[in-house]
């Protein structure tokens, strides 16, 4: 006998799945009731959904940045990144997540404040550029720091040239926004950068020689 799985009735994940695509009864109840689940990845589901449907107010923002799971955090970060909200009521709590013990949700938080180009945390952001023990986390810092281009940040993404080579790759673009002699000079210097990479980077700015 054939079955006819049309007949069957939902699971919670697939209610909760459907749910994000305005789909079933109650489907904001669902959602907004998920984002306090006892599992880290329905928690994170629902608030892909809550997004998606214009649910993710201020306040679920705030309890997604200080889930007691990483992976919920990180999530949180990588969507509020790209999301259209009101960025100042959620960058403190973005900003404290700067000093999280889990390198990628630093990350996660260096990478939404420049997207956001958020300068409120700039002190903080030129410290991680420097001295964060993770290089993925030195490096967003440093691309941040060439996104809000501003003067406090020079010394310490040239200093990024001593560091690994992605660093260093991001640091000449970093400084494609800022001019002087000590930039130049330091372009010139990367310019002859043992890293392959390092060097096209310098020559596709053109400004080495300037």
């Amino acid at each position: 006998m054939q079955r006819d799985d049309s007949t069957l009735a939902e699971t919670p994940d697939e209610a909760l799945l459907a749910a994000g695509f305005a789909q079933g009864e109650n489907f904001a109840q669902v959602l907004l009731g998920a984002l306090h689940d006892a599992s880290p990845r329905r928690r994170i589901v629902a608030l892909r959904g809550a997004l998606r449907q214009s649910l993710a107010s201020t306040e679920v923002w705030l309890e997604a940045l200080g889930d007691r799971d990483h992976e919920v955090r990180r999530e949180a970060l990588n969507l509020i990144a790209h999301a259209s909200t009101d960025f100042e009521q959620v960058a403190a709590r973005i900003v404290e997540l700067l000093v999280d013990p889990d390198p990628l949700v630093v990350d996660g938080a260096l990478f939404a404040l420049g997207e956001h180009a958020y300068a409120g945390a700039l002190e903080q952001v030129v410290e991680l550029a420097g001295h964060h023990d993770d290089p993925r986390c030195r490096e967003t810092a440093v691309a941040v720091l060439g996104v809000l281009g501003d003067d406090r940040a020079r010394a310490a993404i040239i200093a990024a040239l001593e560091d690994k080579p992605p660093v260093r790759r991001r640091a000449i673009v970093a400084l494609a926004n800022f001019e002087g002699p000590d930039i130049d000079e330091a372009l010139e210097r990367a310019s002859e950068d043992r890293d392959w990479q390092v060097r096209a980077a310098v020559d596709q700015l053109g400004r080495a020689e300037d």
